[in-house]
């Protein structure tokens, strides 16, 4: 299914893609960057490795080389500002993880003069993120949400799983400050398992644990909702069925399709509504046989990564629905591109292998899913180099994982600028220090 152009406006603001989490394969970015780019937009970025794939688009303009701490906000502002600076006119700015958008409600302010981004209630970002605050604000909102409990001791865990039963699913509760040795959500079968992970956990001081009652799932249960709320209402509004994820049934969407429900828009606009949330939102649902309810089990106040899946009759997403927003223009209304797939190259066939091994996916039918892709993740014609250089960096993770390397995250302070021309080479390098001005 061909999904037509955007309708022609003013490109003359700048965007910038900014993230906080140091993922390098993070397809989330490199979508908003070809989206706004292709359009016309010219489009910065921030980027934690000089070799990260989407800071090889052909559609980025200029190169932020950066990976601050996360836990140091007024250092993020003044990197920030060091950008708007370089940039020397206000720009849009599109946070696309949790740790970003948290940052930019809740330290933000000093940089409007500069930026132009969404402004939910400060705390709002960091409540529905959270996966036990989530949990409290569906009990106050009276939202249906899974049973859930924040774990403090080994004892706890046990108490709840004897009384919800196994299997369970653990989550950490802030993953975005956790060291991420642990995963942010695993499925837990067994009692030994639940031991294991939460002395994990506290060895590794990845954050505290919440334990969910497991919902059951199957075929067209997994949904999620990506809305951008602004000016004029939530407007994009689009639903879609996560076919499968990675790790299976508890993990990132990597096959999914657009599915119109109406009743799910209308619950998940409501709660954007009710908690007077303003941006981009990515809400994942299951649906519970039991009770014939649509159950919240996360609230990304972010893009999700899977969003370029959704790009309505006018050509608009969330991306270029935000950035018009932003800037004053109108956001056309168009239809949902219903049937339309989205799929991401490097981990569904990772995925489909887990739910091959469950019995849950045949051969031919992962096979026969593979012809009626509209859109992948990375691969594009007209800009191969992120896709080129994501399998090179998955080829590293799986040797280093095969060695034993463990390679180190270092910080990289202060950032380095590169301004590509537009053929894609790079015409100006120069490492910013903070609170320094440079000529341009």
């Amino acid at each position: 299914m061909r999904v037509p152009d955007p309708v022609a406006f003013d490109t003359s603001t700048p965007a910038v893609v900014f993230k906080l989490d140091p993922n390098v394969l993070h397809h989330g970015g490199l979508g908003v960057i070809r989206s706004l780019g292709r359009a016309g937009v010219p489009v910065y970025a921030v980027h934690e490795d000089p070799t990260a794939p989407a800071a090889h688009s052909r559609h980025v303009r200029g190169r932020w080389l950066w990976r601050p701490d996360p836990d140091d906000p007024e250092r993020i502002n003044i990197g920030l500002a060091a950008l708007a600076e370089r940039l020397g006119r206000p720009a849009v700015l599109i946070p696309t993880d949790d740790a970003a958008a948290i940052h930019l409600a809740e330290h933000g302010s000093s940089l409007r003069g500069s930026f132009v981004f969404p402004e939910p209630p400060a705390g709002l970002p960091r409540r529905v993120a959270g996966k036990f605050t989530l949990h409290q604000v569906c009990r106050e909102l009276e939202v249906p949400s899974p049973r859930a409990e924040l774990i403090g001791t080994t004892a706890e865990a046990i108490e709840f799983a004897v009384e919800a039963g196994f299997p369970l699913i653990a989550k950490l509760a802030t993953p975005w400050t956790g060291a991420m040795k642990v995963r942010s959500t695993t499925i837990v079968r067994e009692r030994a398992q639940l031991l294991a992970l939460t002395r994990e956990c506290e060895q590794q001081r990845a954050g505290r644990l919440m334990l969910q009652e497991f919902l059951p799932g199957g075929a067209g249960n997994d949904w999620f909702f990506h809305g951008y709320r602004g000016s004029a209402g939530c407007r994009p509004a689009f639903t879609g069925v996560k076919a499968r994820s990675y790790p299976a049934h508890a993990g990132l969407t990597t096959f999914g399709r657009c599915t119109s429900n109406t009743l799910l828009r209308g619950q998940a606009t409501e709660l954007l509504k009710r908690l007077d949330f303003r941006g981009i939102a990515d809400l994942d649902f299951r649906f519970d046989h039991r009770d014939g309810r649509y159950k919240l089990l996360d609230f990304n106040p972010r893009l999700g990564a899977q969003f370029r899946l959704f790009r309505d009759s006018a050509g608009i997403d969330v991306a270029l629905a935000a950035y018009l927003d932003l800037t004053g223009q109108r956001v056309a209304e168009g239809l949902p591109p219903v049937g339309r797939s989205f799929l991401v190259e490097n981990y569904d066939p990772l995925g489909a292998l887990s739910y091959w091994r469950r019995g849950d996916l045949r051969l031919r039918d992962w096979l026969r899913s593979l012809r009626r892709v509209d859109e992948v993740a990375w691969f594009a014609r007209d800009d191969l180099a992120p896709f080129a250089l994501m399998c090179v960096w998955m080829g590293r993770r799986a040797l280093t994982r095969r060695f034993g390397a463990k390679p180190g995250k270092r910080l990289v302070d202060p950032p380095r600028y590169e301004e590509r021309g537009r053929d894609g080479g790079s015409r100006h390098r120069g490492r910013t220090p903070y609170a320094v001005k440079e000529d341009r």
